[in-house]
């Protein structure tokens, strides 16, 4: 190492180095003059360098101008106040690549002292793939703002010519309000179809962020266990075949589900879905449900249910609920760890029938709870558990369709009960 500073603890290999080398995104410690002593192989298939000539350069050689030439006052600036600018904080900036190319990148960086030495771990995202489908979504915003000012402008030039012959006729006053009223409603329903087309583009773009970062780990599940099968090819190897394709068969059931969902929403956002009621046994929807249910469950967890009510039929759409109680029950299963119990209790209540779906999960923080049902909403405590957004607030808008009512209470770090309450009707 140079300057005859102690660095070995940086030497060897070990389940760390294996875990830092597989990672997807770029990783690199420097010390604190800013020189490189640890980069993981995404640094070398993100930047272009080998691993022999990062170590020990300044990290400025990652950099583009004007950063380049700023970083060592970064640092110097850092020592000197011990106020972090970036430090604890991901941002995006710009990266260079050894044949000049420059990037855009998520950097996110953090301080360690190890036997009082101080040395900064950054960690990269190459966020040209999503800057790219941004542009996309802006060029095609672009061309539908062009196409809507043409259309505009015929309008115009329609109106204009009604104008001129509503003047040469005065007597046609009548004809000319009638016509006007239609031109206003026809200018109204074109600005709804604007802002309809713009709320599709936003969802496209949430899609583009979310599908990227929700469908790369199933597939990836998938790709792996695949791969591994192959391995397996004695009789005796056969528990470890099966589990790596129970591993497939649960990727491709999240990939579903997030599939699913988007139809859904697809399908309400349309209009093109509509209650058909039928009448519903109590008993029998909550045990399908029950039996559909058990099989997701984690090691240990349990389910408990019970129904505690007179009424045994009612009328309502089966499909609708059998959705909303199964999403709820998903949920309750995917944030709540193994060997914990989830219920399911029925009960009446002031004319409704009220299914509660209890959990003994992570909760929801209370400062958020105020979202929970708004469109591709996520606590910031389940970011790191899989799902897209959609669950409850298609739970939502199904229940709106039986005519019901959703409501629920939660305790961060304790669990959860969500409640679907629907009209008793026997008729």
């Amino acid at each position: 190492m140079e300057d005859n500073k102690d660095y070995s603890y940086f030497e060897g290999g070990g389940t760390l180095w294996s875990i830092m080398d597989t990672a997807i995104d770029a990783i690199v410690i420097i010390d604190n003059r800013g020189l490189i002593q640890v980069v993981n192989k995404a640094v070398n298939d993100m930047f272009g360098y080998s691993k022999e000539e990062l170590l020990y350069k300044n990290l400025s050689v990652l950099m583009p101008s004007p950063d380049k030439e700023r970083h060592d006052g970064y640092i110097d600036n850092y020592k000197r106040t011990s106020k972090p600018q970036i430090i604890g904080k991901g941002r995006e900036v710009s990266a260079r690549h050894k044949n000049g190319k420059i990037f855009p990148v998520r950097l996110a960086v953090s301080e360690v002292t190890i036997k009082d030495q101080v040395f900064f771990t950054g960690i990269l995202h190459d966020l040209t793939a999503q800057k790219n489908a941004e542009d996309e979504l802006l060029r095609l915003a672009h061309r539908l703002e062009d196409e809507v000012h043409k259309r505009t402008e015929e309008l115009s030039e329609v109106v204009n010519r009604l104008l001129k012959v509503n003047k040469k006729y005065q007597d046609e006053i009548a004809e000319r309000i009638e016509i006007e009223n239609v031109l206003k409603q026809k200018e109204e329903a074109l600005k709804s179809l604007l802002d309809k087309e713009k709320q599709i583009n936003q969802m496209k773009s949430r899609f583009v962020s979310m599908a990227s970062h929700e469908f790369r780990t199933p597939l990836a599940t998938v790709l792996s266990s695949a791969s591994l099968i192959e391995r397996y090819e004695r009789t005796d190897q056969h528990p470890k075949r099966q589990r790596h394709v129970q591993k497939i068969k649960s990727a491709v059931n999240n990939l579903t589900n997030i599939l699913n969902d988007f139809l859904s929403l697809g399908k309400l956002e349309e209009g093109n879905i509509a209650s058909k009621p039928e009448e519903i046994q109590v008993e029998k929807l909550c045990k399908d449900i029950f039996e559909d249910m058990e099989g997701l469950l984690k090691l240990g967890q349990k389910m408990d249910y019970s129904i505690d009510t007179t009424i045994h039929s009612f009328v309502s759409d089966p499909r609708f609920l059998s959705n909303g109680i199964m999403n709820m029950l998903s949920n309750a299963i995917k944030y709540s760890d193994t060997g914990k119990t989830i219920g399911l209790y029925v009960s009446d209540e002031d004319g409704y029938l009220k299914f509660e779906v209890r959990d003994e999960g992570i909760g929801i923080p209370k400062e958020e709870q105020e979202q929970i049902f708004t469109r591709f909403f996520r606590a910031q405590n389940a970011t790191n558990i899989q799902g897209t957004g959609l669950g409850l607030h298609i739970v939502k808008r199904y229940t709106d369709l039986l005519g019901g009512k959703v409501d629920f209470i939660s305790e961060y770090g304790k669990g959860s009960s969500f409640f679907i309450y629907v009209p008793i009707d026997k008729s």
